[in-house]
């Protein structure tokens, strides 16, 4: 492995080949060069090493199976890669990937797309050569994040009405679209039509661009098309439909020297249940089968893990282009650890964190709330899932006979778990004028509550031009930002407004300052107190303080402030163990109560997820999206970004009215199926385009709050089409199609187009 050993790059590609003997020990990795990146033969077998630039600097390997290679080219990827694997240290994780399968993360490598072209070892070719002409292809693009090109029958029985199509004559490239295919698709196909002039043909080859649902606007191009393909008859075909997949998890041993799979658990999963000793594999309803492999685990059993995979694969019955991920203890991919209910590396520092929610402590970074480093540092902003320092202007409704009824601020603060609001929160950013618009549903709201508060939530978007942030709150999992609007004097009442409470009311209180502080109603009753908190007991003469013995200072003065706002009554500061007789008499006895020493768990962090859903191709789906960017963000299609305390879903402008619907009700089965069992009251963030919050931004590196405004040029479009063919775009995409004449082309055609009697149409000097 000299190509390693000397210093690895981001990517460095190898194709597998065999030798003249024909053995599989014989196979050898040969380098792929350079201008070869993304053509890959369907005949061949390849393995791909990818290093991240970031602090992490983990690694992959992929090996890429072509639907036609053989199995000793494929067993030989297979154990080059594990070679490989123990020459790297065992750190790289490990993946199998099948042509036309390949996983969302092998396919962000080659940003342009993946070319899958006929032939390989077998059929002599030659890889990818510049200035080479004598070309004639039929490329059928699929794919909108990542795209992938496969070398079709050079044929109109090839086409058909949801894809893209790039006819390849040497000079000459045609993108034909199909009337069914969207924006994204239109615009990767011709980038990919770009990548192929400027690296396989020096740039020399032209481009054109014909719309399948409006061909006659583009005669030039079609006479071409014809003249090659031959006139077509009946009507195009519908694109093909790809099923969707289930997850679950079992594990295998070596024990017996054979294939042994034995289920372990179902969702949700723990990280206690991995024993370093041991190989597991997680199955994900035959989508695709991560491999993890235990330290201690035996040298054999660790080197044929990605064999055992294609062997569990092939027992389940699973397609043999499922997709397999294999990594070791210690290197697991982010991917691997959002399956687990919680996930604790190495050294992972524990304690006690800032409460934030109830029955969890987070360890979360404590700042100085300074505005304007905020703005700054939106990535602060997202970790702290704060998009000011929560000193805007605050509005508040209640749903009354279902309708609204604004709240005067004296009450502001005070919720009823019976009861719906909305929270209208105004903020300025860069002096425009911001919105987020929180529902918050009670605990015990009838349903025609929390369907009027829906409603009235779209009204008062709409009101607004569509502009708020749109925020749902379940009681008792409200968000950061909105324990902050009310500056430690939250108080959650378990019934409605309009039921009276009981004689005797009590209150836990939790948190450390303004920022985090919440006072929630729990049963008057002593089995209701807990050690590490500070409880208040409101009777109809005073109003006890009482400190366990596991609460600190500052829970305690957020406490008094909490005892302020219920009541002018005397207070009674109780300590734990030095109760009056009149404070149990208030709970109706003394009795047991939760006096432990709190755990002390922390939510691990997670890394951001998002997931592309669209219904482009006849059926809703949501794909995940790799290395997420902005440019990940498709304005056809509803994004769910996935940061664990909360869920967004970012409204695209030209996002349909099925989509965005079956979004919302996806983020709920996301969070209800997810294996890490989910708590399905986490906050779900509505974001439209445009108008994104820093907590959403935050996540995205080096976001550009330009790239959408209407006023911006330089983005590649492809606009509509003249009678002359094709309008000009800003040197990215196809440029205006004139009159044809011979003098103007030179031999632009290749020969074999000129004998079919088209020497009587020329070409301009397109882009």
């Amino acid at each position: 492995y000299t190509a390693v050993s000397t210093g690895l790059y981001s990517s460095l590609n190898w194709v597998i080949q065999q030798s003249p003997l024909g053995y599989t020990a014989n196979m050898k990795m040969v380098p792929v060069p350079d201008q070869a990146f993304g053509n890959f033969f369907e005949g061949d077998c390849y393995i791909v090493l990818y290093r991240s630039q970031g602090s992490s600097n983990s690694m992959d390997v992929h090996y890429w199976i072509g639907n036609s290679s053989s199995q000793d080219e494929q067993g030989a990827a297979a154990i080059l890669v594990t070679q490989l694997d123990e020459f790297l240290g065992g750190s790289p994780v490990q993946h199998r990937e099948v042509q036309a399968a390949e996983s969302s993360k092998f396919r962000s490598y080659f940003r342009n797309g993946l070319i899958y072209k006929k032939g390989g070892v077998d059929s002599g070719f030659r890889h990818v050569e510049s200035n080479v002409y004598k070309i004639l292809r039929l490329l059928h693009i699929k794919g909108r994040k990542h795209v992938t090109a496969t070398e079709v029958e050079v044929s109109w029985s090839s086409f058909n009405s949801g894809d893209v199509f790039l006819l390849d004559m040497g000079k000459v490239i045609v993108q034909w679209n199909g009337p069914q295919s969207n924006r994204s698709e239109k615009l990767k196909a011709m980038l990919l039509a770009q990548d192929v002039r400027d690296r396989e043909r020096g740039g020399r080859a032209q481009i054109g661009v014909v719309e399948g649902g409006d061909e006659e606007d583009s005669p030039e191009l079609m006479k071409i098309m014809r003249a090659v393909l031959g006139q077509r008859s009946g009507k195009l075909k519908e694109a093909e439909l790809v099923p969707d997949t289930v997850c679950l998890s079992p594990s295998v041993s070596d024990e017996s020297g054979k294939l042994v799979v034995q289920e372990v658990a179902m969702q949700p999963l723990t990280q206690d249940l991995l024993h370093s000793t041991e190989c597991y594999i997680v199955d994900q309803g035959g989508s695709s089968v991560l491999v993890w492999k235990g330290k201690e685990a035996s040298i054999e059993e660790r080197r044929s893990a990605l064999g055992r995979a294609v062997g569990f694969i092939k027992a389940k019955n699973y397609s043999s282009s499922t997709n397999v991920e294999v990594m070791a203890e210690g290197g697991e991919s982010a991917m691997f650890k959002h399956l687990f209910i919680s996930w604790t590396e190495k050294g992972q520092t524990k304690g006690l964190g800032n409460v934030y929610t109830t029955g969890k402590i987070a360890k979360v970074e404590q700042v100085k709330f300074d505005v304007m480093e905020l703005y700054a540092r939106p990535e602060l902003a997202a970790q702290q899932r704060m998009v000011d320092d929560a000193s805007g202007q605050v509005q508040i409704w209640r749903i009354e006979d279902l309708e609204l009824r604004e709240l005067h601020p004296s009450s502001f603060g005070q919720f009823y778990g019976g009861d719906c609001y909305l929270v209208l929160y105004t903020y300025k950013r860069a002096s425009k004028l911001q919105y987020i618009l929180y529902m918050w549903q009670g605990r015990h709201a009838t349903q025609d509550e929390i369907t009027s508060c829906a409603y009235q939530a779209v009204a008062m978007d709409n009101k607004y031009s569509g502009v708020p942030v749109q925020v749902r709150v379940v009681m008792g999992k409200e968000p950061r930002h909105f324990l902050a609007i009310f500056k430690g004097k939250l108080i959650i009442f378990e019934s409605g407004v309009t039921n009276p409470g009981p004689g005797a009311r009590l209150f836990q209180v939790r948190g450390t300052h303004e920022m985090n502080t919440r006072a929630t109603e729990v049963p008057a009753r002593s089995s209701s107190l807990n050690t590490n908190d500070v409880f208040l007991l409101k009777t109809d003469h005073t109003i006890y303080l009482w400190y366990g013995k596991g609460c600190s200072g500052d829970e305690r003065e957020m406490a008094k402030a909490v005892a302020d706002v219920l009541s002018r009554q005397d207070k009674q500061v109780v300590m734990e163990g030095q109760e009056p007789a009149e404070f149990w008499v208030a709970l109706g006895g003394k009795a047991p109560y939760a006096c432990d020493k709190r755990l002390q768990k922390e939510e691990t962090p997670h890394s951001p997820r998002l997931f592309e859903c669209s219904n482009q191709t006849g059926r809703f789906r949501m794909t995940e999206v790799e290395d997420l960017t902005q440019e990940d963000l498709d304005q056809d299609d509803v994004m769910l970004l996935d940061t664990w305390e909360e869920i967004f879903l970012w409204i695209g402008r030209s996002a349909n009215e099925y989509e965005t619907k079956e979004a919302c009700n996806s983020a709920l089965e996301y969070l209800r199926t997810h294996p890490a069992g989910r708590d399905p009251d986490t906050p779900i963030i509505s974001v439209k385009q445009g108008y994104e919050p820093l907590t959403f931004t935050g996540w995205f590196n080096a976001w550009d709050p330009q790239k959408w405004s209407v006023s911006r040029s330089g983005t590649p479009a492809i606009t509509a089409r003249g009678k002359t063919g094709c309008t000009a775009t800003n040197g990215t995409g196809c440029v205006l199609l004139s009159n044809f004449s011979k003098s103007q082309t030179g031999d632009l055609l290749p020969n074999w187009c000129y004998q079919t009697g088209v020497n009587r149409l020329v070409l301009p000097n397109w882009c």
